[in-house]
């Protein structure tokens, strides 16, 4: 499993970035097409792949979907878009799920919050209750708009024994708002806390992938995400195959 905000293919190596290649957040100029390629490559390494802050296709992007550009550079036969927030036709965002295995349905729902443009992807493996159930989320700065909407997230995936919830969360995982996900879901909190943002000096833990009790997580590791701001991190999941069925 990857996690991974690409931050629609533009660069960011320092804070002065945010100020001085503004630009690139509205404009297609830069090296987006090489930055997907790296990402393309190291997507292509995992089953399946949550996006956030992909580019569905407006100016910025020179009006490609990333999300399906992703898939069929990275070698995925499946794939799912939610986009969320469209400024003006300059640039639009979206939650993604790559997959190399096939869903049996894929849901999106809009998050609540103070400010409209964050949502969750839903999609559902294997037959039954005992599925696989994988969550792709883009959670707000905000502590109490995370606040609803991970209680709007707890809502969908309570009766789940075998679910994956994976983003940027925009917080680190002990946070107060955290804490009714794991009272409301079978989801844990993670055992190791691995830090992927700043991507230059990752210093705070605020993507995760968030596993129920029954599945074994062997291994987790942050990787650079060409030159996002965010590292993109990665789990080895041990699944049962009944749920993939």
């Amino acid at each position: 499993m990857l996690s991974a905000n690409i931050q629609a293919g533009s660069s960011t190596r320092r804070y002065a970035d945010y100020a001085t290649r503004s630009w690139s957040h509205v404009l297609p100029a830069g090296n987006k097409r090489g930055s997907l390629d790296a990402i393309a490559q190291l997507a292509g390494t995992h089953d399946i792949v949550g996006l956030n802050e992909s580019d569905p296709g407006s100016l910025r992007s020179g009006f490609t979907n990333q999300t399906h550009y992703l898939a069929q550079r990275g070698g995925f036969a499946y794939w799912s878009h939610q986009p969320n927030r469209n400024v003006g036709g300059f640039a639009s965002s979206a939650n993604g799920l790559l997959s190399k295995l096939e869903p049996v349905e894929v849901h999106d729902h809009p998050l609540p919050g103070r400010v409209r443009g964050r949502g969750v992807l839903l999609a559902h493996f294997g037959n039954g209750d005992d599925g696989l159930t994988v969550a792709v989320a883009h959670l707000s700065l905000g502590a109490g708009s995370r606040a609803s909407q991970l209680s709007f997230i707890a809502e969908l995936l309570h009766d789940h024994p075998h679910a994956i919830l994976m983003g940027d969360f925009n917080c680190d995982p002990d946070r107060p708002e955290m804490q009714q996900l794991y009272k409301r879901t079978r989801l844990q909190p993670p055992a190791l806390c691995v830090p992927t943002f700043p991507s230059w000096r990752p210093q705070r833990a605020i993507d995760h992938i968030l596993t129920t009790a029954d599945l074994q997580v062997a291994k987790m590791e942050a990787f650079a995400a060409a030159y996002s701001d965010h590292l993109a991190i990665a789990a080895e999941i041990d699944v049962p195959e009944h749920a993939l069925r």
